[in-house]
């Protein structure tokens, strides 16, 4: 009886120490932004207005996190009505064809205390390619309102529109070819 009361203690407590918990994005506190140089003199910001985040993690510093994007590319918004609709043209993202950008991360390698190297799979306009980004977990905190914890990150990096194939037609020095993303965001645990 000692031995079966012994083997149900430690399974219970591996599970509870393995558990995987899952965070989705908080929609009204995040942002998916990007940012590229037009001919070469400034930039032009624009945003991702549909996009759904889920994090995976059995670890309070999220240093085992999985993150899964997915963004409804036609949701771009940069505050120029005629750029959004070329941009979702053929000339540039094809949203008929290629509707969704997708990230699913590969591996998470902790730098310091909070900041992080985030690797995986990104897939935009019928092209998946790794990439790398830096990740700052900035904490948790329990809201004062609703009394739900969340979970506070800030993702930058950069990627080349070339090697997805993002307006081929035109030139780095009409376009950069670097674009700089940037995504603050919060998320509630489920």
């Amino acid at each position: 009886m000692k031995k079966l009361l012994s083997i149900l203690i430690v399974a219970l407590l591996s599970t509870q120490l393995f558990a995987q918990n899952t965070w989705k994005v908080d929609p009204y506190h995040s942002k998916l932004t990007f940012s590229v140089t037009h001919l070469g003199i400034s930039d032009v910001a624009g945003l991702f207005k549909k996009f759904d985040v889920t994090i995976t993690t059995g670890k309070a510093d999220f240093s085992d996190a999985v993150f899964e994007l997915s963004t409804d590319v036609a949701s771009i918004n940069t505050e120029v009505e005629m750029r959004d609709d070329d941009l979702r043209s053929a000339n540039f993202f094809e949203v008929e064809k290629y509707p969704k950008m997708t990230f699913k991360s590969t591996s998470i390698k902790k730098i310091s205390k909070n900041k992080y190297k985030l690797a995986g799979n990104l897939t935009l306009h019928g092209i998946t390619k790794l990439v790398t980004m830096d990740l700052w977990f900035r904490g948790t905190a329990e809201n004062p309102l609703n009394k739900i914890t969340s979970a506070g990150f800030q993702l930058t990096g950069s990627l080349k529109r070339s090697d997805f194939g993002i307006g081929p037609k035109f030139l780095p020095s009409f376009i950069g070819d670097k674009v700089n993303i940037r995504v603050d965001s919060e998320f509630i645990k489920k």
